[in-house]
Protein backbone atom coordinates (compact mmCIF):
# COMPACT_ATOMS: atom_id res chain seq x y z
CA UNK A 1 0.00 0.00 0.00
CA UNK A 2 1.48 3.28 -1.11
CA UNK A 3 2.89 5.73 1.71
CA UNK A 4 1.15 9.22 0.95
CA UNK A 5 2.68 12.94 1.95
CA UNK A 6 0.01 15.47 1.01
CA UNK A 7 1.05 19.22 0.82
CA UNK A 8 -1.31 21.33 1.95
CA UNK A 9 -2.91 18.46 4.02
CA UNK A 10 -5.14 20.42 5.93
CA UNK A 11 -7.02 22.61 3.55
CA UNK A 12 -10.57 22.11 1.35
CA UNK A 13 -9.03 19.57 -0.97
CA UNK A 14 -6.08 18.14 0.67
CA UNK A 15 -7.97 17.69 4.01
CA UNK A 16 -10.39 15.79 2.07
CA UNK A 17 -7.96 13.73 0.69
CA UNK A 18 -6.08 12.95 4.10
CA UNK A 19 -9.24 11.40 5.22
CA UNK A 20 -9.94 9.21 2.45
CA UNK A 21 -6.57 7.84 2.41
CA UNK A 22 -6.61 7.16 6.80
CA UNK A 23 -9.88 5.34 6.18
CA UNK A 24 -8.68 3.09 3.73
CA UNK A 25 -5.35 2.26 6.07
CA UNK A 26 -2.87 4.50 4.37
CA UNK A 27 0.30 5.49 5.83
CA UNK A 28 0.70 9.14 5.10
CA UNK A 29 1.92 12.61 6.21
CA UNK A 30 -0.28 15.77 5.98
CA UNK A 31 1.63 18.74 5.40
CA UNK A 32 1.06 22.27 6.36
CA UNK A 33 2.70 25.53 7.64
CA UNK A 34 1.34 24.90 11.01
CA UNK A 35 -0.13 21.73 13.10
CA UNK A 36 -3.32 21.29 13.71
CA UNK A 37 -4.87 22.61 16.59
CA UNK A 38 -5.94 18.52 17.31
CA UNK A 39 -4.07 15.70 15.57
CA UNK A 40 -7.14 13.45 15.92
CA UNK A 41 -6.97 11.64 12.37
CA UNK A 42 -10.48 12.57 10.23
CA UNK A 43 -10.97 8.67 9.57
CA UNK A 44 -14.37 7.22 8.92
CA UNK A 45 -13.60 3.46 9.56
CA UNK A 46 -12.49 1.99 12.65
CA UNK A 47 -9.37 0.17 10.66
CA UNK A 48 -8.55 3.59 9.58
CA UNK A 49 -4.87 4.65 9.97
CA UNK A 50 -4.20 8.09 11.74
CA UNK A 51 -1.98 10.36 9.72
CA UNK A 52 1.25 11.67 10.68
CA UNK A 53 1.12 15.92 10.81
CA UNK A 54 4.20 17.90 9.65
CA UNK A 55 4.53 21.41 10.14
CA UNK A 56 6.62 22.89 7.45
CA UNK A 57 6.90 25.00 4.55
CA UNK A 58 6.55 23.47 1.41
CA UNK A 59 9.14 26.23 -0.45
CA UNK A 60 12.06 25.09 1.98
CA UNK A 61 14.37 22.75 -0.63
CA UNK A 62 15.26 21.09 2.38
CA UNK A 63 12.18 20.14 4.17
CA UNK A 64 10.79 18.99 0.47
CA UNK A 65 13.64 16.47 -0.25
CA UNK A 66 12.94 15.08 3.45
CA UNK A 67 9.81 14.00 2.48
CA UNK A 68 9.69 13.19 -0.90
CA UNK A 69 12.75 10.66 0.41
CA UNK A 70 10.32 8.77 2.68
CA UNK A 71 7.13 8.26 1.05
CA UNK A 72 5.78 6.84 -2.64
CA UNK A 73 3.19 9.37 -4.06
CA UNK A 74 3.42 13.61 -3.04
CA UNK A 75 0.56 15.17 -3.64
CA UNK A 76 0.16 18.80 -4.49
CA UNK A 77 -2.94 20.35 -2.99
CA UNK A 78 -1.57 23.76 -2.54
CA UNK A 79 -3.84 26.92 -3.48
CA UNK A 80 -2.08 29.30 -5.57
CA UNK A 81 -2.92 32.16 -3.56
CA UNK A 82 -1.86 34.89 -0.58
CA UNK A 83 1.92 34.10 0.19
CA UNK A 84 1.61 31.09 -2.16
CA UNK A 85 0.81 32.77 -5.29
CA UNK A 86 3.12 32.20 -7.87
CA UNK A 87 4.70 29.68 -5.28
CA UNK A 88 3.05 26.50 -6.63
CA UNK A 89 5.21 26.64 -9.86
CA UNK A 90 8.37 26.83 -7.92
CA UNK A 91 7.35 24.01 -5.39
CA UNK A 92 6.23 21.63 -8.56
CA UNK A 93 9.76 22.96 -9.95
CA UNK A 94 11.77 21.43 -6.83
CA UNK A 95 9.37 18.24 -7.14
CA UNK A 96 9.94 16.97 -10.24
CA UNK A 97 14.13 16.02 -10.25
CA UNK A 98 13.25 14.80 -6.49
CA UNK A 99 10.74 12.43 -8.43
CA UNK A 100 13.16 11.59 -10.94
CA UNK A 101 15.99 10.85 -8.15
CA UNK A 102 13.86 9.28 -6.03
CA UNK A 103 10.89 6.96 -8.18
CA UNK A 104 7.94 9.08 -6.23
CA UNK A 105 4.69 9.72 -8.24
CA UNK A 106 3.49 13.05 -8.08
CA UNK A 107 0.11 13.79 -8.02
CA UNK A 108 -1.66 18.13 -8.33
CA UNK A 109 -4.94 19.04 -7.21
CA UNK A 110 -5.02 21.77 -10.20
CA UNK A 111 -7.50 23.78 -11.62
CA UNK A 112 -10.85 23.44 -14.22
CA UNK A 113 -9.46 26.60 -15.90
CA UNK A 114 -7.33 25.09 -18.68
CA UNK A 115 -10.42 22.88 -20.31
CA UNK A 116 -12.24 23.36 -22.85
CA UNK A 117 -15.64 23.84 -22.43
CA UNK A 118 -16.12 22.18 -25.24
CA UNK A 119 -14.21 19.54 -27.96
CA UNK A 120 -13.38 22.35 -30.58
CA UNK A 121 -14.14 25.23 -28.12
CA UNK A 122 -11.87 27.32 -25.85
CA UNK A 123 -10.87 27.20 -22.64
CA UNK A 124 -12.77 27.74 -19.24
CA UNK A 125 -10.35 30.59 -18.50
CA UNK A 126 -10.59 31.93 -21.66
CA UNK A 127 -14.57 32.96 -21.70
CA UNK A 128 -16.37 35.57 -20.47
CA UNK A 129 -17.92 33.63 -17.42
CA UNK A 130 -14.75 32.88 -16.13
CA UNK A 131 -14.15 35.36 -12.98
CA UNK A 132 -10.98 37.89 -12.98
CA UNK A 133 -10.15 37.51 -9.97
CA UNK A 134 -9.31 33.86 -10.24
CA UNK A 135 -7.18 33.94 -13.13
CA UNK A 136 -3.70 34.89 -11.74
CA UNK A 137 -4.31 31.55 -9.61
CA UNK A 138 -5.62 29.69 -12.72
CA UNK A 139 -2.63 30.67 -15.06
CA UNK A 140 -0.15 29.33 -12.68
CA UNK A 141 -2.07 26.38 -12.27
CA UNK A 142 -2.06 25.82 -16.36
CA UNK A 143 1.93 26.95 -16.04
CA UNK A 144 2.65 24.03 -13.16
CA UNK A 145 0.71 21.71 -15.89
CA UNK A 146 2.80 22.60 -18.41
CA UNK A 147 5.88 21.83 -16.42
CA UNK A 148 4.60 18.36 -15.47
CA UNK A 149 3.53 17.74 -19.60
CA UNK A 150 7.56 18.57 -20.11
CA UNK A 151 8.88 16.91 -17.26
CA UNK A 152 11.25 13.83 -17.67
CA UNK A 153 9.74 10.98 -19.44
CA UNK A 154 10.85 8.65 -16.23
CA UNK A 155 8.68 11.18 -14.05
CA UNK A 156 5.29 9.79 -13.31
CA UNK A 157 2.82 12.08 -12.26
CA UNK A 158 -0.83 12.80 -12.76
CA UNK A 159 -2.63 16.27 -12.49
CA UNK A 160 -6.61 16.22 -11.53
CA UNK A 161 -9.11 19.22 -12.54
CA UNK A 162 -11.86 19.63 -10.57
CA UNK A 163 -15.10 20.64 -12.02
CA UNK A 164 -15.96 23.96 -12.35
CA UNK A 165 -17.82 24.71 -9.26
CA UNK A 166 -15.48 23.33 -6.75
CA UNK A 167 -13.84 24.59 -3.62
CA UNK A 168 -14.77 26.02 -0.46
CA UNK A 169 -16.93 28.72 -1.90
CA UNK A 170 -19.21 26.36 -3.84
CA UNK A 171 -20.34 24.04 -1.08
CA UNK A 172 -21.28 20.91 -2.91
CA UNK A 173 -23.00 17.73 -1.11
CA UNK A 174 -20.82 14.01 -2.00
CA UNK A 175 -22.88 11.82 -4.04
CA UNK A 176 -20.42 9.58 -3.11
CA UNK A 177 -19.29 7.92 -6.53
CA UNK A 178 -17.23 10.55 -9.61
CA UNK A 179 -16.65 10.42 -12.96
CA UNK A 180 -13.24 10.82 -14.64
CA UNK A 181 -12.41 12.14 -18.13
CA UNK A 182 -9.37 12.69 -19.78
CA UNK A 183 -10.56 14.21 -22.76
CA UNK A 184 -9.83 17.62 -21.59
CA UNK A 185 -13.23 18.98 -22.20
CA UNK A 186 -14.61 20.32 -18.93
CA UNK A 187 -17.16 17.51 -17.88
CA UNK A 188 -20.75 18.54 -16.88
CA UNK A 189 -23.55 16.33 -15.69
CA UNK A 190 -26.99 16.12 -16.86
CA UNK A 191 -28.28 19.47 -15.87
CA UNK A 192 -25.69 20.64 -17.55
CA UNK A 193 -23.61 22.06 -14.10
CA UNK A 194 -20.43 21.48 -13.23
CA UNK A 195 -19.95 20.64 -9.61
CA UNK A 196 -17.80 18.53 -7.52
CA UNK A 197 -17.98 17.93 -3.71
CA UNK A 198 -14.26 17.34 -1.76
CA UNK A 199 -15.06 13.99 -0.58
CA UNK A 200 -15.94 12.59 -4.50
CA UNK A 201 -12.37 14.17 -5.37
CA UNK A 202 -11.05 12.88 -2.06
CA UNK A 203 -12.39 9.15 -3.69
CA UNK A 204 -10.86 10.07 -7.20
CA UNK A 205 -7.50 10.59 -6.30
CA UNK A 206 -6.74 7.86 -3.65
CA UNK A 207 -8.09 5.62 -6.38
CA UNK A 208 -5.51 6.76 -8.76
CA UNK A 209 -2.74 6.32 -6.19
CA UNK A 210 -4.88 2.63 -5.37
CA UNK A 211 -5.11 1.50 -8.90
CA UNK A 212 -2.63 4.29 -11.40
CA UNK A 213 -4.94 4.82 -14.47
CA UNK A 214 -3.83 7.86 -15.52
CA UNK A 215 0.63 8.21 -16.27
CA UNK A 216 1.71 11.43 -16.87
CA UNK A 217 -1.80 12.56 -17.77
CA UNK A 218 -4.18 15.06 -16.65
CA UNK A 219 -7.84 14.22 -15.59
CA UNK A 220 -11.16 16.31 -14.87
CA UNK A 221 -13.79 15.10 -11.94
CA UNK A 222 -17.17 15.42 -11.64
CA UNK A 223 -19.78 14.26 -8.82
CA UNK A 224 -21.67 12.12 -10.16
CA UNK A 225 -25.39 12.57 -10.38
CA UNK A 226 -27.47 11.13 -7.64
Amino acid sequence: MPHITVLGGTGYAGSAIVAEAASRGHQMVAVARRRPAQDTPPTDADSGSAPEFVAGDARDETFLKQLVRRTDVVVVALAAREEMRSRVIEVVQTLVPLALETGARLGVIGGAGSLRVSPEGPRLIDTDQFPDPAKPEAEEMIRVLERLEGADASVDWFYVSPAAEFGAHYPTEPTGSYGADDSGVLPTGGDGGSQLAAEDLARAVVDEIETPAHHRQRFAVISASR
